[in-house]
């Protein structure tokens, strides 16, 4: 392979500071002295999570490549190097976030084993984020574009999967047990639901309460 140039490893453009990631804030990188693979990796991860962030505020319509690209400080055409297509670009974004969520959520406990309220707690978390607001608008997009359609699925089913295999190690969960895989399954379906109605509106007072009677419900199942 050869050497990349710096359209294609994504040396930033000059100008003011940029914003990416979950939330906005103002970020600096030293690419200064990077290889220039080490800069294409740097670039391709503030690609990522600045499309995660246009997504959860301005939507799919709002999210293009060139709105990505402005946001992560990079020029179009290294956008485009990195990811050909629009949808290519923000498929893999919602994965990447979702795997540095998933990884984050396992280190979270792994010192010591944690009381299940809190387990549960974090796992409504997952639904209740900007990568969650994200993820809905793919989903909607993708209801109505055949090219985007098939990426989406299979990336949720993955993640999906994903989820559920975290729930069951942090619950202690025994799924040969009869009733526990569809309880924890059930679960995940029902943070899914508290995740829609906390789109609209603030739902924190409405979900502690649901939170704590699945608490209860799980306890009973998992004994």
């Amino acid at each position: 392979m050869g050497a990349l140039t710096d359209a294609e490893a994504g040396e930033p453009r000059t100008g003011g500071p940029r914003t990416t990631g979950t939330r906005s804030r103002t970020r600096t990188t030293p690419f200064r002295g990077l290889p220039k693979q080490a800069r294409s990796r740097v670039t391709r991860r503030h690609l990522l999570e600045a499309a995660v962030s246009c997504l959860a505020e301005h939507g799919w319509a709002g999210s293009t490549v060139a709105v990505v690209a402005e946001r992560a400080g990079v020029s179009r055409g290294a956008a485009q190097h990195h990811f050909p297509t629009r949808e290519s670009l923000f498929t893999a974004a919602v994965e990447y976030v979702s795997e540095e969520r998933s990884t984050a959520l396992r280190e979270l406990f792994q010192a010591a084993p944690a009381p299940r309220p809190a387990v549960l707690e974090a796992l409504v978390d997952l639904y209740t984020g900007a990568l969650f607001r994200a993820a809905l608008q793919l989903w909607v997009a993708a209801s109505n574009e055949e090219q985007l359609r098939p990426q989406v699925t299979e990336l949720e089913a993955r993640v999906g999967r994903e989820t559920h295999r975290i729930a069951v190690e942090l619950l202690g969960a025994d799924e040969s047990a009869p009733g526990v895989r569809e309880t924890v399954q059930g679960f995940l379906d029902m943070a899914r639901g508290l995740g829609l109605a906390n789109v609209l509106t603030d739902d924190t007072a409405r979900r502690e309460r649901v939170v704590a009677q699945w608490s209860r419900i799980i306890d009973a199942a998992l004994g």
